[in-house]
């Protein structure tokens, strides 16, 4: 879930300490590391996998995609005519589909509701906030979803809400009645799926970075001394330059 990263729409909230300029690119960067680990974990494959198994639109698959992919990554954006943003961000692999809805909750849905109207077996819906997220969650995430039985995933912020929800069918009251943008999300999400009687399986927690204090705690996490040169290497790269002009 993606919204086009362009100056003054988006990050808006670590303007200050960064400039909409800064913000954007900050953006991209964590467009280009999530979406980077997405299709990671699509191309892997457990051993002993057959090429029968597969997440990709069934009607839209070639027999190579079938043997070689298990999953794909679609960048659901808005608004409609910010295509060209995303020129040199997402990889090779990945699509593009407009967002439609109002509320943040009805956005979900929809994407979730157009996603398996493309033929998918089970939809991830993936925040674009958390660029620390390994690829191995997401595999993960896709491992829980390969099952008949219905259930919900849900990837843990340790904020109150979530990083990611997976489904096997598109259960609208998932996305109902939920008090967005607070730490009751995924309580609350969790509630719903009882209510439906969905089980939850749920993923090692993230972490959004929406505000100062998240923006610092990542900068600590990728450039201090114990940081890891694997983990958001286009995020990592770009504070650096950041703090090298003292600007965080």
């Amino acid at each position: 879930m993606t919204k086009a990263p362009q100056a003054g729409r988006v990050k808006t909230r670590l303007i200050p300490p960064l400039t909409p300029e800064e913000a954007a690119e900050l953006n991209k960067c964590f467009l280009r590391d999530t979406t980077v680990a997405i299709s990671t974990a699509c191309r892997r494959r457990p051993a002993g996998e057959g090429s029968k198994r597969r997440l990709i639109p069934k009607r839209h698959a070639s027999h190579s995609e079938a043997a070689i992919a298990r999953a794909r990554g679609i960048a659901v954006y808005t608004p409609i005519g910010a295509e060209s943003a995303y020129t040199d961000v997402l990889p090779a692999d990945f699509s593009l589909l407009p967002q439609r809805g109002d509320e943040f909750g009805e956005r979900l849905y929809f994407a979730v509701e157009d996603l398996f109207k493309c033929g998918f077996e089970s939809v991830c819906l993936i925040d674009s906030d958390s660029p620390t997220v390994p690829a191995e969650n997401f595999e993960q995430a896709v491992e829980l979803l390969s099952t008949s039985e219905d259930r919900v995933v849900l990837g843990p912020s340790d904020d109150g809400g979530y990083y990611l929800i997976g489904v096997k069918k598109p259960h609208r009251h998932l996305f109902e009645q939920i008090d967005w943008s607070t730490e009751r999300v995924l309580n609350q999400t969790m509630q719903r799926a009882t209510e439906i009687g969905v089980e939850v399986k749920l993923l090692p927690t993230g972490y959004d970075v929406d505000d100062d204090a998240s923006l610092r705690r990542l900068c600590n996490e990728l450039i201090g001394e114990q940081g890891d040169d694997s983990v958001a290497p286009s995020t990592r790269k770009f504070l650096a330059g950041l703090v090298a002009q003292k600007k965080l």
